[in-house]
């Protein structure tokens, strides 16, 4: 008879708290667990490997006052905050270096077979399946669209491979990359008012702030201020080979630092003994400078 009275006004409901915090009940875990999903999911939408919580809810089953409501998404709601959220997307790669971001396997398979036919060569493309819970990193793009910036990024970097295959070599150091686009304005052995030598370099004018690229990868052996030449940067390329690169505004590298060909290491600048922005290119060998115009802006 005490059973089916308190049948009567009471029935078995799960209380949920999170560290120790009551939430509120529900009537079926399983049940409740698929609606905080469900809620999750609806908020963000795509791209949802895993969902983890940061504290797990604590559930707790208890007789409880049938007019007491059962609030599942609610509860729900207030878990949201609570939520470890893993992304899964694919980055396409060319040559090892990421050129987009697609959301699933099927859209990269797609994406790179499609593009590897129209070509109809051997393309250097790859997948990777990446991972993060940082959500702003997911910056994927509609197939047709990915499609369109894949295609004019190959061709982009086929056009630069072409053009570094028929860069030249300074004792067996390939010089990849033109430092800067811009207007010769003093050449080396010129002679100037302003200097006490004849020059030792290439002065090539440009905007200020126009990225620097290095010329070949190597090692920077010093990047600081010399009263002539400004902000200067000195490269070693290894066999006796140095490039230097004066009078930036800014440097982006340091003493010790690996840099890899075609890296932007400086911006033009007009510091130390300058008349206007530009760089001033240095190429030494053994310690010896040499013409630059030889090799670079025939």
């Amino acid at each position: 008879m005490i059973i089916a009275i308190i049948l009567i006004k009471y029935e078995p409901k799960y209380e949920i708290k999170v560290s120790g915090k009551k939430l509120g009940y529900v009537e079926n875990k399983t049940a409740f667990e698929e609606t905080l999903k469900e809620t999750l999911i609806k908020q963000e939408e795509k791209n949802i490997d895993i969902i983890d919580m940061k504290e797990q809810p604590e559930y707790e089953l208890k007789l409880v006052d049938r007019k007491e409501e059962t609030k599942e998404k609610e509860i729900a709601e207030k878990l949201v905050p609570n939520a470890i959220i893993t992304y899964k997307y694919y980055e396409i790669d060319f040559h090892q270096e990421a050129i987009d971001l697609v959301d699933t396997l099927e859209e990269a398979e797609e994406l790179v077979n499609t593009i590897k036919q129209e070509k109809q060569e051997e393309i250097d493309l790859s997948i990777i399946e990446k991972y993060t819970q940082n959500k702003e990193e997911v910056q994927t793009k509609e197939v047709e669209i990915a499609k369109e910036d894949i295609e004019k990024k190959v061709k982009q970097k086929l056009a630069e491979e072409k053009q570094i295959e028929n860069m030249p070599e300074v004792n067996g150091v390939k010089l990849a990359y033109l430092p800067i686009t811009g207007t010769i304005t003093s050449r080396y052995g010129a002679s100037s008012r302003i200097r006490h030598s004849n020059h030792t370099g290439l002065d090539i004018a440009a905007p200020l702030g126009t990225p620097i690229k290095v010329v070949a990868s190597g090692i920077v052996i010093s990047a600081n201020y010399h009263s002539s030449y400004g902000n200067i940067i000195k490269v070693d390329h290894g066999n006796g080979l140095e490039t230097w690169y004066a009078h930036t505004s800014k440097m982006y590298v340091e003493e010790g630092q690996q840099v890899k060909a075609g890296e932007v290491i400086a911006a033009v600048g007009s510091t130390g003994n300058s008349t206007g922005p530009h760089l001033h290119l240095e190429i030494r060998l053994n310690g010896e400078h040499i013409d630059p115009q030889k090799y670079l802006y025939k």
